[in-house]
């Protein structure tokens, strides 16, 4: 009787849950048709819902057909197509991996593929669509293995995203360098990048079809095994399962797909992140959209409505000549970069970010000789920095310079060099101290101002000022670069205050707030110069190019101040970096001295980048570098790490505009490249 009493119950249950997943893949359906249909609407050209059903029935005025055939319907198609595949990209990886904070941006695949097709364009073959594809995912199934093996499927949700946006940020800067070195082979590839749906026909939409086709088709293939995954390993191994070759089967099929939506329409920022997230409350209430062949096809229903909303909502709020040069993938990426920072305040990690540092005691002979070789090094690269570049010159002529009594040529050189050596020194010395700042402040190895997101949103600030006015000074951009710096690290230091300044949540926090500002920045400059990639470029690769001894005041007064604080403030740095309750017996007042030191390190980020663009990095080495070296006091790891910033970036800036001349890459450029090795090392580190 027990079982015929529960059996009726049970039978309705299933019915409405089919029923309710009917319904909403419908509506989905629906409104992805809709947005479709507005977006066709809209355009430069005055062509309404009327002029495209004429052009659809084939009863349209000549010049109204051409807009909407060749134009406005390849976009929309293409917004379909790229959010479905995305949004079934993200969903496999976030099944196979177990992680909901996967996506083809968390896991470097779309800097992977960016990456590829720049190595494929420099040698200015030009290649088929397909096989562009076939670079692209080759490209960005290399990256998302190295991600996955850094993090481990399933050992941790931010672990996963740290080692996924730190090679995303090396990949780039190796493929903003190859766009400033070979500009005319790759021309446009800048603007391709930021994402945009924009079409010349069906011709791309037609050929990528097939693929997004095939890898929907394997994902549907592998469903029951991927379902398998969520009970676990032992219990999928239990069933039969292949773990391993399941998870590298999805894997690859998303690769594949993110693939398609790269070649395309470039990268279209966290549509693989945010799609699968808003399925997921649905999925609570609605059983079949658990299992894979139900929530692949609704995710990518999903995506389809994100990548189509985002366009439609963007020419909506911009004007029509605006919106043609404003990439889908900006708007996209501002999303996703709120969703991110949302998400980040309520994951919990089930492993930490980093490695706890070992106790070093160094003897103080042991400080001063290094710091004496660390001068002796620093003298040594100024010199080389002024003497060496486009123009080689001889102690001798610097020596009548600073007297007055060189020649023309010789003092025009020094006039540009000597204040691009005293940028990049003091910028290097500037991040480093923040970072050491930042790290001691919350007790976080990982912590950076580059990876927190204050950098990039000095960038902003001191964007946003040179587009719309272009004569302000050197103060002028200090200070709109502050206030830039000020927002992000409010938002970002806020958040992770809630929990305590939890390592994972601080990182991810202000990963998100970083991809923002990125975001932001490309909106800038693409709505006041869309057609000047290269100001772009030049200012995030850490470019002290065209920099004055006026430009160089601001950073200078602010380095002073900041070492002469935290040299005299150095016991009560020692105090904080311990943890919560030492400082609190000892009488510190623990939350005055922590934002203390936190305004202090944004004001330093922000003049480094007003000076030198943005570079990043170089506040994770030199105070990690300066521990290993002379132990964790901060009256020693204060100077050990200015040294080392300024040796660095100094460094940084003599190799770019030397090695390649006459031809020059951004200092930025050249610490990413050494920066994200180090940062995947601390996590591999932490792992063991």
């Amino acid at each position: 009787m027990a079982v015929t009493a529960t059996t009726p119950a049970t039978r309705p249950s299933a019915a409405t849950s089919r029923t309710g997943a009917a319904a909403v893949t419908a509506a989905l359906a629906l409104l992805v048709v809709v947005l479709a249909v507005v977006d066709i609407t809209q355009g430069t050209a005055a062509v309404g819902a009327g002029e495209v059903w004429k052009a659809l029935t084939g009863r349209a005025d000549p010049a109204d057909a051409s807009v909407v055939i060749a134009s406005r319907l390849p976009r929309a198609t293409a917004g379909l197509l790229v959010g479905a595949v995305l949004g079934m990209a993200g969903a496999a990886l976030q099944a196979v991996s177990r992680n909901v904070l996967a996506s083809p941006d968390t896991l470097a695949v779309n800097a992977g593929s960016y990456l590829a097709l720049g190595l494929a364009t420099v040698t200015g073959v030009s290649l088929p669509l397909v096989a562009s594809s076939g670079i692209a995912f080759a490209g960005g199934l290399a990256a998302a293995a190295v991600v996955l093996g850094l993090s481990g499927l399933g050992s941790g949700t931010v672990r996963l995203v740290l080692a996924g946006s730190a090679l995303t940020l090396g990949l780039t800067a190796v493929t903003e360098g190859l766009l400033l070195l070979f500009p005319q082979q790759t021309e446009g590839l800048y603007q391709w990048n930021q994402g945009s749906i924009s079409q010349n026909g069906f011709d791309g939409v037609l050929q990528m079809a097939p693929i997004g086709v095939a890898g929907l088709a394997g994902l549907l293939l592998v469903a029951r095994r991927v379902d398998a995954l969520a009970l676990g390993d032992d219990a999928a191994r239990g069933l039969g399962v292949p773990v391993r070759a399941t998870r590298i089967t999805g894997v690859v099929l998303a690769a594949l797909l993110s693939a398609a939506a790269v070649t395309l329409a470039g990268p279209i920022g966290f549509v693989g992140l945010c799609a699968p997230a808003l399925v997921r409350p649905l999925a609570r209430r609605i059983r079949p959209f658990t299992r894979a062949r139900a929530g692949l096809p609704v995710a990518g229903l999903a995506g389809a409505v994100l990548v189509l909303g985002s366009d439609v909502l963007l020419r909506a709020i911009v004007p029509a000549d605006t919106a043609v040069a404003v990439p889908t993938g900006v708007a996209t990426s501002l999303v996703g970069a709120v969703f991110l920072i949302v998400m980040a305040t309520r994951v919990r990690d089930s492993a930490g970010a980093a490695a706890s540092e070992r106790l070093r005691i160094r003897s103080r002979a042991v400080f001063l000789t290094t710091t004496a070789v660390l001068a002796a090094v620093l003298v040594g690269v100024t010199i080389a920095a002024v003497l060496l570049g486009d123009s080689k010159l001889l102690l001798g002529d610097v020596v009548n310079w600073a007297q007055g009594r060189a020649g023309q040529t010789v003092g025009f050189v020094l006039d540009t060099r000597v204040p691009r050596v005293l940028a990049a020194l003091l910028a290097g010395a500037a991040l480093a101290l923040a970072g050491t700042l930042v790290q001691a402040v919350t007790r976080n190895p990982l912590a950076e101002p580059g990876i927190l997101g204050i950098s990039g949103g000095a960038a902003v600030g001191a964007v946003l000022l040179v587009t719309t006015a272009p004569v302000a000074g050197s103060w002028g951009l200090a200070g709109a670069a502050f206030a830039g710096a000020a927002i992000s690290s409010v938002v970002v230091f806020g958040l992770a205050a809630r929990g305590g300044f939890q390592q994972n949540r601080l990182v991810l926090v202000g990963f998100g707030v970083a991809t923002g500002t990125a975001a932001l920045i490309s909106l800038l400059i693409v709505l006041t110069d869309p057609f000047n990639a290269t100001k772009a470029l030049t200012w995030l690769s850490g470019s002290t190019y065209g920099r004055t001894l006026p430009d160089v005041v601001p950073l200078a007064a602010v380095l002073t101040v900041g070492v002469l604080v935290a040299v005299l403030r150095r016991t009560e740095l020692d105090l904080v970096s311990l943890d919560e309750d030492t400082p609190r017996l000892l009488g510190l007042d623990l939350a005055r001295g922590r934002l203390g030191f936190l305004v202090l390190s944004v004001l330093l980020s922000a003049t480094a980048v007003a000076a030198a663009g943005t570079i990043g990095f170089v506040g994770l080495v030199a105070p990690h570098a300066a521990r290993a070296l002379v132990g964790r006091q901060h009256a020693r790891v204060v100077p050990v790490a200015v040294l080392l910033g300024a040796v660095l970036v100094c460094t940084a800036d003599v190799i770019g505009r030397t090695v390649i001349a006459p031809a020059q890459l951004g200092a930025g450029l050249m610490t990413a490249v050494i920066g994200t090795p180090y940062f995947l090392h601390l996590l591999m580190r932490s792992r063991r």
